[in-house]
């Protein structure tokens, strides 16, 4: 495409080979009808299915507009969207899933938003179709945690699912921190930012890719990136520890002048209270680590990822990601 694209629509992929074709399609018509140049950047995350397979056929079938990066392994939803970050080359960036339970017809709502001035389009989750209550509960509650833990303004019951100005694209990607919370990093740079309401819908086909392992980890890495409470925590238990001990101390010579029996001594009581100081000991430890290996992983300097094969763009060579302020990706051709 010799023109440089308006829109550009990122969308990561692992193992969505049945939904690709649907996903270009409802793609196709809501972009069409801007009337704008637009392209579609599909990330596949290291598929094992026939993702590979159905993302050439779409770059067969409309060249002009698909574009498709195949990561030499499986880095991650986050790492994958980054990437298709990076390659975009619109003045505007939208954010989806390949699942499409973020429907695609409400981009024309973003864009209107973005029209409007706004350099942040977020869609809210006014409700969710088809997912278990226990799913739902468990989101609302990390929302909610999220938002009271960090100093960011994270929007609550808000997704990945967004447009981006080109300026606030260049500043995510100019953050190459490894663990990766993109709608914290955007709601941290700033600028002006909007939400438009939607039901979120069910899977169009497949499974979900996260389960509760991974929900956990990615609830994790959204505290740990923009978040020291839980290493206040730690302290805060620390003074708790050390001050119930300072109290007991006169409790505990009170008892062995003044009463004959002896309620808290024996082996029991001392094993659980070993036990207790011991825990907490150990999750502090934990924790610390948790953010020391952190700072390990920044301090490697170890790519966000690795490109296998890239379609769509001037090298169809394998990549890797390097800093915004060295090399930009591949250009369009």
């Amino acid at each position: 495409m010799s023109d440089s694209p308006t829109f550009s629509i990122v969308a990561p992929a692992y193992n969505e080979a049945p939904i690709l074709k649907e996903l270009h399609k409802r793609i196709a018509a809501v972009m069409q009808s801007t009337g704008e140049p637009w392209e579609l950047v599909v990330v596949n995350d290291g598929s094992h299915d026939d993702t590979v397979d159905v993302l050439g056929d779409l770059f067969e079938a409309d060249p002009e507009h698909v574009r498709v990066v195949n990561f030499a392994r499986n880095f991650g939803h986050a790492i994958a969207v980054t990437a298709g970050m990076d390659y975009a080359q619109g003045d505007a960036v939208v954010l989806i899933d390949a699942d499409l339970q973020d429907p695609p017809e409400l981009i024309l709502d973003m864009i209107a938003k973005w029209r409007e001035g706004y350099e942040v389009v977020y869609a809210v989750r006014a409700g969710r179709e088809g997912e278990s209550w226990f799913k739902t509960l468990t989101a609302a509650l990390f929302y909610r945690l999220i938002t009271r833990l960090t100093d960011v303004d994270i929007p609550v019951d808000a997704g990945d699912f967004r447009l981006m100005d080109r300026r606030v694209v260049e500043a995510v990607r100019s953050m190459p921190e490894h663990h990766r919370f993109v709608r914290g990093m955007v709601s941290w740079v700033g600028f002006r930012q909007t939400g438009v309401e939607y039901v979120r819908q069910e899977r169009f086909a497949g499974e979900t890719k996260y389960p509760l392992r991974k929900m956990m980890r990615f609830a994790w890495d959204g505290i740990t990136g923009f978040s020291y409470v839980p290493l206040q925590l730690a302290t805060f238990l620390g003074f708790v520890f050390a001050g119930l001990s300072l109290l007991a101390i006169p409790v505990v010579a009170f008892m062995r002048l003044f009463l004959e029996e002896q309620p808290l001594l024996g082996q029991a009581t001392t094993l659980i209270v070993l036990l207790l100081v011991s825990g907490v000991q150990l999750i502090s430890v934990g924790i610390i680590g948790e953010y020391l290996g952190r700072v390990y992983n920044e301090v490697r300097s170890r790519p966000l990822y690795i490109v296998r094969e890239a379609l769509g763009f001037e090298e169809d060579t394998a990549q890797v990601r390097k800093p915004v302020a060295n090399s930009n990706p591949s250009q369009q051709s």
